[in-house]
């Protein structure tokens, strides 16, 4: 009797690929029912959801927003367990995952990176201007 071996192909998911799915269902049906939220509760109203880490057992998951002030982390936590239940409605697991609530360090990071850049600029050091910009091949 043959035996059929599954494999992964190159560049495709890592060792978790059910969490990966998990991970963009819940991104999804959070930053919906976030936008519906909006409506009622104006701190809530430019809240982004940049992604979701769920943790292996799929118990808890953290969602990452764009920013995250002191009002918007008081309407999250208030909201927590409707957004929960919504998760619950959407989605067919054995365990509703906690839903916790932090900042996205890449946008954090990426703004940082950006005011450096302004810094430069506004100083009137162009990157371009450093000894490796400006040469032509000739």
């Amino acid at each position: 009797m043959a035996r059929h071996h599954r494999t992964r192909a190159a560049g495709g998911a890592g060792p978790y690929p059910r969490a990966l799915r998990v991970n963009q269902v819940l991104r999804q049906i959070v930053a919906e029912e976030l936008e519906r939220l909006a409506d009622a509760d104006e701190r809530l109203r430019l809240v982004t959801v940049t992604s979701v880490d769920t943790s292996p057992d799929l118990r808890h998951a953290t969602v990452y927003l764009g920013s995250l002030d002191i009002g918007t982390a008081e309407a999250l936590e208030e909201r927590r367990t409707q957004l929960q239940r919504a998760v619950g409605r959407q989605v067919r697991m054995k365990h509703t995952p906690r839903l916790e609530f932090a900042a996205d360090p890449a946008v954090e990071a990426g703004s940082r990176v950006e005011a450096v850049l302004r810094r430069l600029a506004d100083q009137g050091a162009d990157p371009g201007d450093g000894p490796a910009g400006g040469r032509t091949a000739g």
